[in-house]
This record gives C-alpha cells, structure tokens and sequence, in this order.
C-alpha cells in the first residue's frame, strides 16, 4: 500500500459529492415539472369549428426524469459502496504507520477531510505539552517528508 490509496480516496468522495448535487438537481427539476402545467387549444368537435382547452402536465419528460433519477441513485449507491471499501484501506494504511502522531495527522487530514490548519490546532489538543506547536506548514512538511521518505 501507498499513497495512491489516499490520494484515490480523495477522489471518490469528491466524486459522490459530485453525483449527489447532480441527484438533488435533478430531483429540484422534477418538483418543477410536477408542477407546471402544459395546455394548448385545439381545434375538434363537429366540423372542426369548436375550440378546446387542453391542459395536463408533461407526463413523457417526467417520466424519463424519473428514471433517470432512480438510475442515478442506484450508481451512487455502487459508488458508496467502493468509497466505503476505499475508506477501510486508507485506514489499513494509516495504521501500518510505525508513528502514532503521523497517524493521528494523517487520519485529520484525509480521513477526516480537514484542512492543514484544522490539523495542526487538533494536534496542538491532543499534544498540548509539546515544546513547539504545531502550525500549519509544520503539518503540511511533516506530511511532505514522510511521503519522500517512503520513495
């Protein structure tokens, strides 16, 4: 295991954040077309003299939309399925790091999907007797030198 393992976990869940704003988009779209509805005047009756007021909703376009609404929540529903898969070995991964502080660092940032400022003021909670705090660009290097390290 390496890297790629978080870095494609990163991937997936901005992934599913992506196929979750396109199902609420889409479901917004059919409340509208529930909504609305289509009328026309036609022309019938004996002769073709008399008008009528047709009215109704687009039933054909809201159908489709369904569908296309269930097959999206389905491919969501794989798609969580591999994030969940993917978390648990970026968390194998994490733990098989000898350095408890690294894996608590690690586990913030891309576990947890905090920013390196966020890192660095959890780490100064947990560590707050330590001589010099941590900081921002203290996490971000220690980060940066255990991946060349590995290299």
């Amino acid at each position: 295991m390496d890297r790629t393992i978080l870095i494609e976990y990163e991937h997936m869940k901005n992934r599913i954040k992506i196929l979750r704003e396109r199902i609420r988009k889409l479901e917004r779209e059919i409340e509208d077309l529930k909504e609305q509805i289509a009328s026309d005047v036609v022309a019938g009756g004996y002769g073709g003299n008399q008008h009528f007021k047709v009215e109704g909703t687009p039933r054909g376009i809201l159908k489709r939309k369904q569908e296309l609404l269930e097959r999206r929540r389905n491919h969501l529903q794989t798609e969580e399925l591999k994030l969940l898969e993917l978390t648990n070995e970026a968390e194998e991964y994490i733990q098989s790091i000898p350095s408890y502080e690294l894996r608590n660092m690690f586990d913030f940032y891309y576990i947890q999907n905090m920013g390196w400022a966020q890192v660095a003021y959890r780490m100064n909670c947990l560590y707050p007797k330590r001589r010099t705090p941590y900081t921002e660009e203290s996490c971000r290097q220690r980060n940066k030198r255990f991946f060349d390290k590995i290299k």
